[in-house]
């Protein structure tokens, strides 16, 4: 399907990103030495000019040295101040006109800063984790960093042969020279910047389950010493990709990746076909296992069906927080029904000012969006039914695979499988602040039971 574009900077980073046209293709060819942290990249990438001529655009890229800038082959003049590269190209681009950008860069990577802290490229004690979300990617590559702006990705990573470089997507090919290896990883999904992920470190690998045929390949990347805690506390997750394929539908990538590094992370963070986890989610007990259901919700909702801007997060965050109440309630544990309840407990006591279709950019990873998504999401399946819900969600993801939407867009959709108006339901969870009853299904959960 065309990928939506949404229209206009981004409102919570208007800074980030340049909607005047669109990236189809990143190919990125780095040299990573973990000892001095240091960075050289060249990239090409082929973009389309949008409706109207295009006398300069501008990429995100943080303080790099810039070696050479090219439109169409050609030297170009380009300034490079406060994280914006600006490009103004020997004629202007067309509208609609294809064209190539190649950029080097180099220097010490380092995290950009943002009202959450340093995000993006993180030196490790022994190599390097990418966690981009929302606006770290230009942190270590110059992209049109907005969410909207999906495209494929091929990813040369050359880096000390000691180390392994895991990034999402296929393996393509993986060679050694003299103390080198290089790694080339091929994402041909439509991608958003801030979900290209990238890992370098001292890592064993391990097959999670056995794919079968045609079934979607599963592994892990960790520190050998962290195997036997991994073992089981990763140990179900073939067993939810076959629960959320089922209600879901089929997992929308080539294959799934989760790398868990040797030091702690305050949260495990998705990327696309990727999910990176630190050593503190591990514990031989399963104590993160919601976590590890959540991360791959996120396959679905945010990866390969994305938002056009960061005020719908609620999207992504929201089905993931209830696909981690579905896996509960299918897999032996606490129902749907009293995850909710225990959500909608903890949320009356605190306050009622978040509005989830538009919570402001201090509040887009407040606890409460996520709780308050969940419980939207259970709304919908009670307003519904088990088989309308189901069906709804199957269909969305099928619908948009690959593009980007909104709130609207999914109130629109939902309506389309419910027999009485849902505008009642909408605005009092999404538009409104004040927290709503809690929903109770009165009928009969029926969803597929998985394995």
């Amino acid at each position: 399907m065309a990928v939506q574009q949404s229209v206009g900077p981004d409102p919570y980073f208007p800074a980030n990103g340049d909607s005047r046209y669109r990236v189809h293709r990143y190919e990125l060819t780095l040299d990573y030495r973990p000892g001095p942290n240091r960075l050289s990249g060249a990239a090409r990438i082929n973009a389309i000019a949008g409706r109207s001529a295009l006398p300069e655009f501008q990429l995100n890229l943080a303080d790099f040295k810039i070696g050479r800038v090219r439109v169409d082959g050609r030297p170009t003049h380009y300034t490079h101040r406060g994280g914006r590269l600006r490009i103004r190209p020997a004629k202007p681009l067309r509208a609609g006109a294809a064209f190539t950008v190649e950029v080097q860069w180099s220097g010490n990577p380092k995290p950009v800063n943002s009202p959450w802290g340093g995000l993006g490229w993180e030196e490790l004690d022994d190599g390097a984790l990418v966690a981009s979300q929302p606006v770290g990617a230009p942190s270590w590559y110059p992209c049109n960093d907005r969410p909207a702006d999906k495209a494929s990705y091929l990813i040369s990573v050359t880096t000390p042969s000691a180390y392994s470089v895991v990034a999402g997507g296929r393996l393509l090919t993986r060679t050694t020279k003299a103390s080198t290896t290089t790694w080339v990883y091929e994402q041909s999904a439509p991608t958003s910047s801030y979900l290209v992920g990238l890992a370098i470190g001292k890592y064993q690998t391990v097959l999670l389950g056995d794919p079968g045929l045609g079934g979607v390949p599963q592994h892990g990347h960790l520190p050998a010493e962290l195997l036997s805690e991994f073992s089981r506390d990763f140990a179900r997750q073939p067993g939810m990709m076959h629960l959320f394929q089922q209600l879901f539908g089929p997992y929308p990538f080539d294959e799934y990746a989760v790398v868990v590094t040797e030091e702690e992370l305050d949260v495990p963070v998705e990327a696309q076909g990727l999910s990176l986890f630190g050593a503190n989610h591990l514990d031989g007990a399963r104590g993160s296992e919601r976590l590890v259901a959540h991360e791959l919700a996120h396959q679905w909702f945010g990866n390969s069906v994305s938002i056009a801007d960061w005020r719908h997060i609620w999207l992504n965050e929201g089905f993931a927080k209830y696909a981690e109440w579905l896996w509960s309630e299918r897999s032996g544990g606490r129902s749907a029904q009293q995850l909710a309840a225990a959500a909608h407990r903890a949320l009356s006591s605190l306050p009622q000012d978040l509005c989830l279709a538009d919570p402001g950019r201090r509040s887009m990873f407040d606890d409460r969006l996520y709780g308050r998504g969940g419980l939207t999401v259970h709304a919908l399946r009670c307003a519904l039914g088990d088989e309308a819900f189901f069906r709804m969600l199957r269909v969305w993801l099928q619908l948009h695979r690959g593009g980007v939407v909104s709130t609207s867009t999914l109130t629109a959709h939902a309506a389309r499988f419910s027999l009485e108006p849902l505008d009642e339901l909408f605005d009092a969870w999404v538009y409104g602040t004040e927290l709503p009853p809690l929903p109770v299904y009165s009928g009969e959960w029926s969803a597929p039971r998985g394995g």
